[in-house]
């Protein structure tokens, strides 16, 4: 079975997000037959700002340190690490030389704002078709921008986007209309509002963990000290991060 086989409208994937040796190999002894990476996770690790393509070397080498585990590989490259379709490529075209079987490539931009469509539908033609598993993603919801994510993922599928991903979005209702809004496989973030049944029963066929587990562990190591340690959120970590340069 491929990775893209995986990708289950009605029986989708549940892809734990690894940030660092360790959480991936873990992942992949629980028998995960994909694991995603998580661009907060590395960034943090690393003392770095998340999606201000200022990863790009560590997340290469979280590549090469857990690329041969026993699971398919999906890479979060945050917004490609350029703005050049061809600098995009070649790292696709790296990634694919190293076996990673896809990657997570969004519109999102550190100042709160979406790429353009036209300069990330080019994006997506340059690295469509090289061998990995493109999911596009759209961060209509996650950044609250007012903009349709439906005119975006079929603007994303006509520039050879394998899958779509909107994270974000919680209603049941519209995750479902924005299934039957594309061929492609929907991907969105696993909270619990919804279960991964219910997920499925709205038609999606990829559900990411994102920064949750992450999160998760930095919550268990509260509690070894707190009593009723809260998990931290996305933005206090970002809170907690030097500020993009």
């Amino acid at each position: 079975m491929t990775f893209h086989d995986l990708h289950r409208p009605g029986d989708p994937l549940l892809l734990p997000n690894a940030w660092d040796y360790g959480s991936a190999a873990l992942l992949a002894s629980r028998g995960y037959p994909a694991i995603g990476t998580t661009s907060l996770g590395v960034a943090a690790v690393h003392g770095k700002p998340d999606a201000a393509a200022a990863t790009r070397a560590e997340t290469l080498d979280l590549v090469l340190l857990v690329k041969d585990l026993p699971a398919y590989l999906t890479v979060d490259v945050e917004n490609g690490f350029s703005d050049d379709p061809a600098a995009v490529a070649d790292l696709v075209d790296l990634l694919a030389g190293l076996g990673v079987a896809g990657i997570n490539l969004e519109d999102g931009r550190a100042d709160g704002t979406l790429r353009p469509v036209g300069e990330q539908t080019r994006i997506l033609e340059a690295v469509a078709g090289r061998g990995v598993f493109v999911n596009a993603r759209t961060d209509t919801h996650w950044l609250g921008t007012g903009e349709s994510a439906t005119e975006r993922i079929r603007a994303y599928a006509d520039a050879g986007a394998d899958g779509v991903f909107v994270p974000g979005v919680a209603d049941l209702a519209e995750i479902a209309e924005l299934a039957r809004a594309t061929e492609l496989p929907l991907n969105v973030l696993y909270s619990h509002s919804h279960s991964v049944e219910e997920l499925a029963g709205a038609g999606v066929a990829r559900v990411s963990t994102g920064s949750l587990l992450y999160r998760a562990a930095l919550q268990g190591a509260l509690a070894v000290l707190e009593k009723d340690a809260a998990m931290p959120t996305y933005g206090e970590i970002v809170g907690l991060l030097p500020e993009p340069r």
